[in-house]
């Protein structure tokens, strides 16, 4: 049995390689784009579009962040307008999960149960900014949490730096190799940029498919084990654990990518997947937050992601009727797309670029 341990390993190597070749593609592709956008408005709701815009290109709601922070830092963006981008950032990083979700497609439990693990953390986010938005629009809670915060921190300087997290040193390099390597021979930044991604999501397709199966026939016992202890037991636990692994690892994506497939395969239930995702959703914050310590508006922007997310879960997670509410969601429309597939790749198109991409347009033609 352990003698397909190495193979698995290569696996997750393929499929971690995958998601930050299309991240690091993506990136080379709307990066420069991403930054105009977000000098482009001056109205909230309009500034969330963009966010989640801006990351569901970029596949990268830290990259999306730390550009805020940059113009944040030299007055380009108001701290008001900038809330509603982080916002915006934390519901475009989950379109991350549900390409990796649309890897089983071809496989209806299968993808019936990767589909519920990717939309949970939708559901959460789009719920958290319902909430949230609107309270920040009409008494600046976030705002002020944040000033406040940053201010009794007494942070000094002007200038943040980003932390390089062990993972990130060992894939990051293979990705921009490749995007260079395509640049060298001629073709565009955005050219390669294509290549890079679609390379990215050729690996996540072929390493999840025989991920899931060999998690399923090798590891099925040892990780409900695991699982059981670690996560199933207490949801305090699970969200820290989230939050450890997302720490060690600097990416939301790449942990929450991980619970797909382990989904997918049986390993965790849905009632699981849920705290862990939540943690992570808060452990991608702590990277801004050392790597912002420079920098006082810089600070302002990270705390307020951090807070949003605390106050998120705070809000949607401990009352069990709203909890099972987006856990329901999750598995209902989750069953909807596996039987009616073309609707999994519908959601993803409206919901990430349809939409925000009409109320962008909207705004243009309005001015």
């Amino acid at each position: 049995m352990w003698i397909q341990v190495p193979w698995i390993l290569l696996l997750l190597l393929f499929f971690l390689e995958g998601i930050t070749c299309m991240g690091t593609g993506f990136k080379a592709l709307g990066k420069p784009f991403a930054m105009q956008l977000m000098s482009a408005t001056s109205n909230p709701i309009v500034a969330l579009m963009i966010g989640v815009l801006a990351t569901s290109i970029i596949q990268s709601s830290s990259t999306t962040t730390s550009i805020v922070v940059g113009m944040v830092a030299s007055g380009t963006l108001s701290v008001p307008l900038a809330i509603p981008i982080v916002m915006g950032a934390n519901i475009g990083t989950t379109i991350t999960n549900l390409l990796v979700a649309l890897g089983s497609i071809g496989r209806k439990e299968e993808f019936r149960r990767c589909f519920a693990a990717a939309t949970v953390h939708d559901y959460f986010n789009l719920a958290a900014v319902g909430i949230l938005l609107p309270l920040e629009l009409t008494t600046g809670y976030l705002r002020h949490l944040s000033g406040w915060a940053a201010g009794l921190l007494g942070a000094q300087g002007a200038q943040a730096h980003k932390i390089h997290g062990p993972v990130e040193l060992l894939l990051k390099p293979p990705a921009k190799a490749l995007v260079h390597g395509l640049e060298g021979i001629g073709l565009s930044a955005q050219v390669s940029g294509i290549l890079a991604a679609v390379v990215g999501i050729l690996l996540v397709a072929f390493a999840l498919i025989y991920l899931v199966k060999s998690l399923r026939k090798v590891m099925l016992t040892k990780l409900e084990g695991f699982f059981s202890t670690f996560i199933g037991r207490n949801w305090v636990q699970a969200m820290i654990v989230g939050l450890v692994v997302t720490v060690l690892v600097q990416s939301s994506s790449i942990t929450t990518s991980l619970l797909v497939p382990m989904a997918g395969a049986g390993l965790l239930t849905l009632e699981q997947v849920y705290p862990v995702t939540l943690g992570a959703n808060v452990g991608t914050t702590v990277t801004a937050l050392l790597a912002s310590l420079a920098a006082p508006a810089g600070l302002q922007i990270a705390l307020v992601h951090l807070f949003f997310n605390i106050s998120g879960i705070l809000i949607l997670f401990p009352i069990p009727p709203v909890r099972r509410a987006t856990l329901w969601l999750a598995r209902s429309f989750a069953a909807f797309a596996a039987e009616k597939k073309r609707w999994a790749i519908f959601y993803v198109l409206i919901v990430f670029f349809g939409v925000p991409g009409l109320l962008l347009f909207l705004e243009e033609l309005l001015s």
